[in-house]
């Protein structure tokens, strides 16, 4: 069945994680474009301030708290949706969790939080969705993943098997959704390193605080791509080239990716030089105070060439990749042993 998705400023758009970074972008940028917004996350004061300093200036949003990792909250995000606005058009899990240290390091607790929030979060999200979805003729569902589902870091464990998790979620729901002729169109989002408070709400068992890996993108980009998959099926968007261009080297040349990541990636780049806090606070039990970018003083690049190409056609991945696996071939040694 062909999938035919509503003009931006006609639909009404779910977005979990909506008070901070990524999240708070995309539901900021889709009342500017004119659509109305569900938004929702654990941290009500916050949400209410969002929706009055929205509603303000003549936007159409709603709120629900709730915590994506129990299922009748989310559905009950749905019962908003529905007595707000009628439904919904496309649903947007973006709501994430994450921790820094070895996989020792985190307990196993703390392992199964993240993956109550990013695994099980985004399962709810989609069933309910596309329940909804269905009985509403059709619309889209996008899932926030990384490109840690391409590329595992060290000091992220579980953070990096939650998105191989949501990766391999969204291709079954997609392939299950057009088995059965469903109207829906199933988007992964792969953002490369953005500028969110992520370092700042991750749980930390490092000893000292974590930061970003450059070269970082602003939430705007993240917002863009999501928003496009709103009115646009698209399979995957990469959300930045230095992500894109990390995956591409994790399938050409997978040993020599690790060996990067373990002598300069996640540690030497996460671990700036002033000494931090152990036990200061985060937000993977808890909310606390959100923020659309995080504290770090970076140059966060506001657009993405390689998403720009990837909206005027999706092959611009295959070649992609294509591109990257004839490059490496062509640079590997000659077997001159025989």
């Amino acid at each position: 069945m062909a999938i035919t998705l509503k003009p931006l400023r006609d639909q009404i758009i779910v977005v979990t994680g909506a008070t901070s970074g990524n999240g708070l972008a995309i539901v900021e940028e889709a009342v500017k474009r004119g659509a109305a917004v569900v938004a929702t996350a654990r941290n009500e004061a916050a949400l209410e301030a969002l929706r009055d300093r929205l509603s303000a200036d003549g936007g159409r949003i709603a709120i629900c708290a709730a915590d994506v990792s129990d299922m009748a909250a989310v559905e009950r995000v749905a019962a908003v949706a529905i007595k707000a606005f009628g439904g919904f058009d496309s649903w947007v899990n973006n709501a994430g969790a994450g921790t820094y240290g070895t996989l020792e390091q985190v307990p196993v607790a703390d392992h199964r939080r993240v993956f109550d929030v990013n695994y099980f979060g985004v399962l709810h999200g989609s069933l309910v969705a596309a329940r909804h979805l269905r009985s509403r003729g059709g619309g889209a569902i996008i899932n926030v993943g990384s490109i840690l589902s391409d590329r595992a870091i060290v000091e992220q464990g579980p953070y990096c098997a939650t998105k191989h998790a949501v990766q391999a979620l969204t291709d079954t729901l997609r392939m299950e959704l057009e088995q059965e002729g469903a109207a829906i169109s199933v988007t992964l989002i792969k953002p490369g390193a953005i500028d969110t408070p992520f370092p700042e709400h991750a749980r930390n068992f490092m000893d000292q605080p974590p930061r970003l890996p450059p070269p970082l993108y602003a939430p705007s980009v993240v917002a863009d791509a999501v928003l496009f998959a709103c009115g646009t099926p698209r399979r995957t968007l990469y959300a930045g080239g230095g992500g894109l261009l990390s995956s591409l080297l994790s399938r050409a040349a997978p040993r020599l990716s690790d060996k990067i990541m373990e002598l300069v990636g996640t540690v030497a780049q996460q671990k700036p030089d002033d000494p931090g806090d152990p036990a200061r606070r985060d937000n993977l039990y808890e909310p606390r105070v959100d923020a659309l970018r995080g504290s770090q003083d970076v140059h966060a690049r506001k657009s993405s060439t390689v998403l720009q190409a990837q909206k005027l056609h999706p092959a611009i991945l295959l070649l992609g990749v294509v591109g990257a696996g004839i490059a490496v071939a062509l640079s590997r040694p000659k077997d001159t042993s025989r």
